[in-house]
């Protein structure tokens, strides 16, 4: 009996071991079939998770280029390191060598990746050399990668440095061009899926989510050739005459396109350490200045345009200063009986101030605005100064007398350039543009055929009789007008700092090439704009001629008395009269 029950609690054992696996092995195969179909993409994604990642691949930022296609800016691959910080924490004996790879130390590695440990990334050395890339790789070090973005190359430099401006270590634009038109140039970013190893290393692609789409290239009107020379001879001139600092501006008049734009001092914009705010600043649109003896011939144009001037209207300028109210406007000497073209070549202060106190002063006020003075250049660079002109209800004389020799208001280069343009095309104000173009942009009419014409003749004779002599160019006529402009200070106007100016275009009859020079404080001993910044414009000018080939408006004969005069001036320049 006993034996019996022993067997048949045996077998109810075996049957419960027997029901409770055949139980477990249900649930294991229900839980299985569970995760293997009703959960799939749940649990697929959460191992995803440790081992795919999303990365973006970058965007190659768009060429700059020349007006003929030269190589101005341009993107090349670069690596940069990166790192996890909690996996690098598990392994801070490898710090000390990564430190010397990267050309850091471990104190600064202590405060970059011990408080973002929280952090599946951080940045630790942005651009490095190909070979600090080889020896990382080698290294193999724990929660180190690489990451590859671009980098932009100048290959100008300093040359072109003010006009392109420069990107940041993000490739976006910062200053000049690269900032103007980085919507354009920028591109757009993509993203891909790789898998990466516990180390943090990309061991396989897996897939392109968005395909990277690159910037578009930009072309510019600048002239690299001629940009270059501009920059060599302003460089040179800067240095000669111990300057603060100096621009040229070089348009074409019957487009409206710059062809050169530099400013001295200049930067490497490759080297992101030598970027010093005083440095990059781009003088020739960011700052004013009073334009000086540069303004007589649109003041002259004003008395033209008036009806009641011709070239040979008599103007009494004895004894050599006259009062207007308290002040006395003054010439360096008494030049007595001139006419209107005389008052532009011997620069006449007395003069110009007779004319435009004789003018109604809207008529005056709207041709200064006409040629585009109070407002933008429409060039399209950041950062530009609109200067300054009075509303002409506000004018008192003494204001009146003074915009007529070029105090009172303010311009900056670029400006300057686009009213001597007016001048060069017959009358025509167009927007400056930095980009070639493939039609016409909107103009307007500002001056008279003729009134243009007879400024451009007057500013000749600036050349072969006045103070711009050594702005003469073998070859051409040229048409221009000296500056000398005392500087404004808190305390009014200093005696001993000037702004040394030069304006002027060729050939003079039909003019394609107009440049603006501004040397400020030049403090060699010579001050007055004949002497510093006309022979700038006469180099530059002769081989931008050259380079573009223009057709010489002299004929070049010995016995041509037009060339004999030509000759003469270029070999008087140490002998030209100050102004």
């Amino acid at each position: 009996m006993t034996s019996n029950l022993s067997s048949t609690s045996s077998e109810l054992r075996r049957r419960l071991v027997l029901a409770v696996f055949c139980i477990f092995a249900g649930v294991l195969t229900w839980r299985s079939m569970d995760l293997q179909l009703t959960n799939k993409e749940f649990l697929q994604d959460h191992g995803d998770a440790r081992y795919l990642r999303v990365v973006t691949t970058p965007a190659h930022r768009g060429m700059i280029t020349d007006r003929n296609g030269e190589p101005l800016a341009i993107s090349t691959p670069v690596h940069s390191v990166w790192g996890q910080p909690r996996l690098m924490v598990q392994h801070r004996e490898s710090w000390l060598r990564l430190a010397a790879l990267i050309d850091t130390t471990t104190d600064h590695l202590d405060a970059l990746i011990l408080p973002r440990t929280d952090r599946e990334f951080v940045y630790l050395k942005r651009h490095v050399s190909p070979q600090v890339v080889t020896e990382l790789k080698q290294a193999k070090l724990p929660g180190v990668g690489l990451l590859e973005e671009q980098r932009r190359y100048y290959p100008a430099a300093e040359v072109t440095a003010h006009t392109l401006g420069f990107t940041n270590v993000d490739d976006a634009g910062q200053e000049g061009i690269e900032l103007a038109f980085d919507s354009t140039l920028r591109g757009k970013q993509g993203s891909r899926k790789v898998i990466k190893d516990r180390l943090g290393r990309t061991i396989e692609h897996v897939e392109q989510i968005e395909a990277a789409q690159p910037g578009r290239d930009l072309k510019l009107s600048i002239d690299k050739r001629i940009q270059y020379i501009a920059y060599r001879e302003l460089k040179a001139a800067v240095q000669a005459h111990d300057a603060e600092a100096g621009s040229m501006v070089i348009v074409d008049p019957n487009t409206g396109e710059v062809l050169a734009l530099v400013n001295q001092p200049s930067f490497n914009p490759n080297n992101r350490g030598d970027l010093k705010g005083e440095h990059y600043r781009n003088r020739a649109v960011t700052d004013i200045f009073e334009p000086g003896s540069t303004i007589k011939p649109i003041t002259i144009a004003a008395a033209i345009e008036s009806g009641n001037y011709a070239h040979d209207t008599p103007i009494r300028t004895d004894p050599g200063y006259f009062k207007v109210g308290r002040h006395v406007v003054s010439d360096p000497r008494n030049f007595g009986e001139l006419d209107v073209s005389s008052v532009i070549t011997k620069s006449s202060n007395v003069g110009a101030s007779k004319i435009a106190l004789s003018l109604e002063p809207d008529l005056l006020w709207g041709v200064f605005n006409g040629v585009g003075f109070g407002m933008p250049s429409e060039v399209g660079l950041p950062g530009e100064s609109v200067g300054h002109l009075n509303d002409p209800r506000n004018w008192r004389d003494i204001e009146r007398a003074t915009m007529a020799f070029g105090y009172g208001l303010s311009v900056n280069a670029m400006q300057l350039a686009r009213a001597y343009s007016v001048l060069a095309a017959d009358g025509i104000l167009r927007p400056l543009s930095i980009t070639p173009l493939d039609a016409p942009l909107p103009s307007r009419r500002v001056l008279s055929v003729d009134t243009a014409r007879a400024v451009r003749k007057m500013l000749t004779s600036v050349v072969t009789e006045g103070t711009g002599r050594e702005a003469a160019v073998s070859g051409y006529h040229v048409a221009g007008k000296t500056g000398t402009v005392h500087k404004s200070t808190a305390r009014g106007y200093a005696e001993d700092r000037y702004l040394s100016l030069f304006a002027g275009m060729l050939p003079a009859e039909h003019p394609e090439l107009v440049a603006i020079v501004v040397i400020d404080e030049p403090k060699s001993g010579e001050h007055y704009g004949g002497r510093v910044a006309a022979p700038i414009f006469a180099k530059v000018m002769i081989e931008a001629a050259r380079i573009l080939g223009l057709t010489p408006d002299i004929q070049l004969d010995v016995d041509n008395d037009r060339y004999r005069l030509a000759a003469e001036v270029i070999s008087e320049r140490t002998l030209g009269a100050p102004k």
